[in-house]
């Protein structure tokens, strides 16, 4: 998704949800990377109908020949747009009589009279585009506080079970709210009937509404809630509309992650947000390559195929985060900058696993003192073997101390934290509180009022990691932690288990990447990208492309273009070069032989 410019009855039931009489070819998607246009990062959350189709119009007009054909509202478009109503803010939203999200009449008129986003996503289809919007995890905390009852899509009605009907606190997990937005969204029980028939409710709603498109927040990355996307996944393979599946947020992505849902998904994010600045952008580089590596670009996803998600191209005219304001200043990336950011390929295999392949010539800079160390905590798939690491020692009679047993570099000491059963006193009434008998608290070894949170407290950019920080200890999911026999330290929030390591202070180095991709006529792309803070030479062999291909055994010589200068390329002696600006990118256009 990119952002390129800015501007400020009955319900009518679009399509059914059964799944008979559709081809294949009908339900195949997501078979190259979806491209188009998100309203985050111009309006945050507070765009309206006119303002979205304004938008829609431009990309149907300037980029739908280019292969851009989704637009995207984001996040809180069921909030009232009034005063006091902010990103987390509690009791301004707009909700059925089961505890769905509708689209707030303020900012959305046409979905007045029940007909939510059926208006709107009849006006982008008829532009040419595909419509989509972003959901959150689980249930509202309004919905919950109102105890809404639960919708039987299948007999219509309130879904009934065990001779009563189900209501929405019946199937909330108040213990697990999304981190970063706490007075929002919780997950749900979908061990439950009720909980998956709520669910369920909510995807059959919007692929009546002409939903193309859905990005599901708060569900991936620090945030896991596997049983919620898998159960998802499930029904939107049922449907009879092909809608495109996407996770966010990215935070703590690695490739055995990305492996678990990949097949589940179409699109998976593995960065945080992205905004205009370089430490963003640069952020982008070695999770890119850790996922080409392991082959998840274009692996099998939902009804096609799944791609990682670097997030959106902040450019054109944007917002600022958290804001409640719409565009208002142009983006901050220079020309460079957006060069970086914008090559877009297939397929891809990153050159920095062969460096010998490169050849770098640059002037030397002048260094400071040595970097300085500390603890990072990183969260993991716990069937890692990486995963293994803590151990547990007695203290005294009353306390436990777990540290990480494997060793860390640049001579840190071993990270701990000291073991505290629960003092909350359990209500009597969770049906839940047996999963939480065997966790504890992990405190900080010279604060004990304060405990160890595993997932963000706050939405965090590409650039920022703040896993692993500590806050007043209270009864919430991502503060509860079990410590496994076979050393393994895993959350409950998330389901994902803790890794300590070593992470230098301040920014990380700058240094070159190359990427190499085939096109779909054989042409070969070849990007070489400049981190670094001057001027420098990019060079390498002809000879090893080949190698980035198994069907190409012997590349003796290239000719083509560099796209961004139209400048005309042969290799000479056998060497691809390029002089690179900072934080430039130089992308080649190839035929070789």
């Amino acid at each position: 998704m990119c952002n390129t410019t800015a501007t400020r009855n009955n319900p009518t039931i679009v399509f059914s949800v059964s799944s008979r009489n559709v081809s294949e070819s009908y339900l195949q998607k997501a078979s190259f990377p979806p491209r188009g246009w998100n309203s985050y990062d111009s309006f945050g959350w507070t765009v309206s109908e006119e303002e979205f189709l304004q938008n829609a119009g431009i990309v149907s007009r300037s980029l739908k020949a280019h292969g851009y054909k989704y637009v995207v509202v984001d996040y809180l478009w069921y909030r009232k747009n009034v005063q006091g109503a902010y990103s987390d803010s509690l009791g301004f939203d707009v909700i059925d009589e089961w505890g769905r999200m509708i689209p707030d009449p303020g900012r959305w008129p046409s979905s007045t009279g029940g007909k939510g986003f059926s208006e709107v996503a009849n006006k982008v289809h008829n532009m040419g585009l595909m419509f989509g919007i972003h959901v959150m995890r689980g249930i509202s905390t309004q919905a919950v506080n109102a105890n809404t009852p639960i919708l039987d899509t299948t007999k219509g009605g309130a879904y009934q079970e065990s001779g009563r009907v189900w209501h929405a606190k019946d199937i909330a997990l108040p213990g697990r709210a999304c981190a970063w937005m706490p007075h929002g969204f919780m997950s749900v029980n979908t061990q439950l009937g009720a909980g998956r028939a709520f669910l369920r409710s909510l995807y059959e709603q919007y692929a009546a509404w002409g939903v193309d498109f859905v990005k599901h927040d708060c569900v991936f990355g620090a945030d896991l809630d596997l049983n919620e996307i898998t159960y998802v996944s499930g029904v939107l393979r049922e449907l009879n509309r092909p809608i495109v599946y996407s996770l966010s947020p990215g935070t703590s992505v690695t490739p055995a992650l990305a492996k678990d849902v990949s097949g589940l998904v179409n699109m998976y994010r593995i960065t945080g947000d992205d905004w205009d600045n370089w430490g963003d952008v640069k952020s982008h580089f070695d999770i890119s390559r850790d996922l080409s590596a392991a082959s998840m670009i274009g692996a099998k996803g939902l009804n096609g195929n799944s791609w990682p998600d670097l997030d959106m191209l902040p450019f054109g005219w944007l917002t600022d985060p958290g804001s409640n304001q719409g565009p208002h200043r142009f983006s901050k990336l220079s020309l460079e900058e957006k060069r970086t950011q914008f090559p877009d390929v297939t397929s891809s295999e990153n050159l920095n696993h062969k460096d010998h392949h490169l050849r770098v010539k640059k002037r030397r800079s002048k260094r400071g003192g040595k970097p300085s160390y500390t603890h990072a905590l990183r969260l993991t798939g716990c069937s890692e073997p990486k995963a293994m690491g803590w151990s547990v020692e007695s203290l005294n009679e009353d306390l436990e101390r777990i540290c990480w047993k494997r060793s860390l570099e640049n001579q840190l000491p071993p990270f701990c934290v000291h073991k505290r059963e629960f003092q909350f006193k359990l209500d009597g009434e969770s049906t839940h509180q047996e999963d939480y008998r065997s966790k504890h608290h992990l405190v900080a070894t010279n604060e004990m009022k304060f405990c160890l949170d595993a997932s963000p407290k706050q939405k965090l950019t590409s650039k920022e990691f703040k896993s692993g920080t500590f806050s007043p200890c209270r009864w919430d999911a991502n503060q509860m932690w079990k410590l496994n026999p076979n050393g393994t330290m895993v959350n409950s929030y998330s389901g994902l288990c803790a890794i300590a390591e070593s992470a230098k202070d301040g920014i990380s180095p700058g240094g070159i990447r190359s990427w190499i991709a085939k096109g779909r006529r054989g042409e070969v792309y070849v990007a070489f990208f400049n981190l670094s803070e001057q001027k420098t030479v990019i060079s390498t062999k002809t000879s090893s492309l080949g190698n980035a291909f198994a069907d190409r055994t012997s590349i003796t010589s290239c000719h083509g273009k560099e796209v961004w200068s139209g400048k005309q390329v042969i290799t000479t002696q056998g060497t691809l070069s390029a002089e690179v600006g900072l934080h430039g990118c130089a992308l080649f256009v190839l035929n070789c032989h």
